[in-house]
This record gives structure tokens, sequence and C-alpha cells, in this order.
């Protein structure tokens, strides 16, 4: 097959789909167009490995910071500043700003 049939079969199939399936087939063609570390990303196991008590208060520690601040994090302005930058040290990133 070349890949304008294959693309043609696949029409089909989709078309031929019970709605009920739609849904899936449309998450499984986004998961295939997924760059491969997103991909890799999106099947990587669970880390299910118990909670060391050192994790648990690190845990601790961030939310009472967090609940200190309102909820709010550092502006990412003064993160720069610590290093000497500003987020104009930084070109514009060409697939978010269109170019």
């Amino acid at each position: 097959m070349n890949g304008a049939s294959e693309k043609q079969q696949a029409h089909e199939l989709i078309d031929r789909l019970p709605a009920a399936h739609m849904a899936t087939a449309v998450r499984f063609l986004e998961f295939i167009l997924l760059d491969p570390v997103s991909r890799a990303i999106a099947t990587a196991p669970v880390d299910d490995e118990p909670l060391t008590d050192e994790e648990r208060q690190a845990i601790a520690r961030s939310e009472t910071w967090f609940g200190e601040r309102g909820g709010k994090g550092i502006p990412m302005e003064e993160v720069l500043a610590d290093f000497g930058l500003t987020t104009g040290d930084f070109p514009p990133d060409r697939e978010t700003h269109g170019a």
C-alpha cells in the first residue's frame, strides 16, 4: 500500500466505527501524533514507591510555604533576577509565538 491508499483505508475504517468507539479512536490518533518525549511521559509507569518520611516532610514544608503566600509561587522575573537575567535574555518560543 502507498501513503494515499493507506490514508483512504484509515478514513474508511473511521467511517465504519460506531459512535461509542469514536472518542477512543480520536485519543489513539492523538497519542500516535505525540512527539517521542511526550509519548514516553504518557506511557511511563506510575511511581508507586511509598513516600519516605523525608519526602513527606518536604511536601509538608512546601504546602506550608505556598499557604503562607496565598498559594502563589515566586514570579519568574524574581527567579531570573537571582541569576542576573531578565525575560528579554530569552528568545521567544517559535512554536508558541507563530514564527
